[in-house]
């Protein structure tokens, strides 16, 4: 064999070696995702793997200030495979570390704090009113109505959003954003004299 065949030979080796251990990671369980809606509460997700045990999986935790893990306080209310901490177990600015165990092994574990975790929900009863349109026809006065989803404390002034708006046209697949010196916003989710070309498909 010569010097060319086996460095081909052993880098078929090194390279399966790798996919293997690719392949043994992807079947572990695995922490998905943690996502806070409001600031004031917060979930993890995880994914089984190809474990035949997952119903022995755990999600522990620790916050800066223990000095060892807990279990999860509520495994059901996020939904399958997940676990949820409500208000009295959730604290703003104070670092949390979660992992994945099953008896002595463990399987993923992630650290965050809950204000790196914020994902909002959508806002909800959006809607949009046709004002007036130009002489020509090709224009538009818009104004759309939108509500803060409910997990949200925007009237406390507890959690702040922030919207873009975005529109397309009729039988186009690529949304625009509306130019912020046409937006005209209030504090109530209301936009109003917004240009968008006409024909338009609502937000």
């Amino acid at each position: 064999m010569d010097l060319r065949h086996l460095l081909f030979t052993l880098a078929l080796v090194c390279a399966n070696d790798s996919l293997s251990a690719s392949d043994d990671l992807l079947q572990w369980p695995q922490i998905s995702k943690c996502r806070s809606p409001e600031l004031e509460t917060f979930s993890c997700y995880w994914t089984d793997g190809n474990l035949t045990t997952s119903g022995t999986i755990q999600l522990l935790y620790m916050k800066r200030s223990d000095e060892d893990w807990k279990e999860c306080p509520d495994y059901i209310t996020a939904g399958e495979n997940s676990c949820y901490f409500n208000t009295s177990y959730t604290s703003i600015w104070i670092p949390y570390c979660v992992k994945l165990a099953n008896k002595d092994e463990v399987f993923d574990e992630k650290c965050f704090s809950v204000d790196e975790i914020v994902l909002p929900d959508p806002p909800v009863h959006l809607n949009w009113t046709l004002l007036n349109t130009s002489q020509t026809g090709i224009h538009g006065d818009i104004q759309v109505r939108w509500d803060p989803p409910p997990t949200a404390d925007v009237q406390k002034g507890w959690i702040t959003l922030e919207y873009e708006l975005q529109y397309k046209e009729v039988n186009e697949t690529k949304w625009k954003e509306v130019w912020r010196k046409y937006l005209l916003c209030s504090s109530h989710g209301a936009v109003q004299a917004c240009p968008v070309p006409a024909p338009f498909v609502p937000f």
